[in-house]
């Protein structure tokens, strides 16, 4: 199980090397907008603080939160390709890292905020990333998760094709599965929103 999950890893990776140069004009690129707008109405009302956005790829969404001048600003992503395009397209006073979710490069207890968009249903280890999340960012902190959905019907065949292609998507949640996820490691869900029939935004608490 432990190799099956790691190849889930590493297609991953490779999928999104492959993609990096072209990624803000293909599919997954256009679907990772949807939900920028509400993420950024959430983050717009912290004042100041260090935000990590994990599985940041290209940095579109750092872009934009750096014009919230108050907030440091961070990001990880398993592609070394996508941080490259991300060092491109942003200010020299983002820090950016290549790694993996389930050992993020940060001390304990730095973050105010943790911002991870589109990119959760990638993580074959979805509690290790979490209880990761968790360490790394302050008691008061927030979490902030957009990620595809469906209806139970289409959730339950896109989660099995997922288990046969290897394609490098894992799973996607229910609003109950990431419910009970959250506050398995720890956090407090609070405000959960569906953009679309496809998408979802939800907060928690540390």
């Amino acid at each position: 199980m432990m190799n099956n999950k790691n190849t889930f890893k590493e297609n991953s990776r490779m999928n999104f090397d492959k993609q990096a140069e072209n990624y803000d004009d293909g599919f997954d690129g256009r679907f990772v907008r949807v939900m920028y707008d509400e993420i950024i109405k959430r983050i717009d009302k912290f004042q100041n603080g260090i935000l990590l956005d994990v599985g940041c790829g290209t940095g579109n969404i750092l872009s934009r939160l750096y014009e919230n001048k108050k907030l440091h600003l961070c990001g990880l992503d398993i592609s070394n390709k996508m941080i490259e395009v991300a060092r491109r397209n942003l200010n020299d006073d983002i820090l950016l890292k290549v790694g993996d979710a389930e050992f993020i490069p940060w001390p304990d207890n730095t973050f105010d905020i943790i911002l991870c968009n589109a990119s959760f249903h990638h993580y074959p280890n979805p509690q290790k990333v979490l209880l990761e999340m968790k360490r790394v960012v302050k008691a008061d902190g927030k979490l902030i998760i957009g990620d595809p959905t469906a209806p139970p019907l289409i959730r339950q065949v896109l989660n099995f094709i997922f288990g046969i292609c290897h394609n490098g998507d894992y799973k996607i949640y229910s609003l109950k599965e990431m419910k009970k996820l959250l506050r398995r490691c720890g956090f407090r869900p609070f405000e959960f929103k569906k953009i679309n029939y496809k998408s979802f935004v939800i907060s928690a608490s540390a």
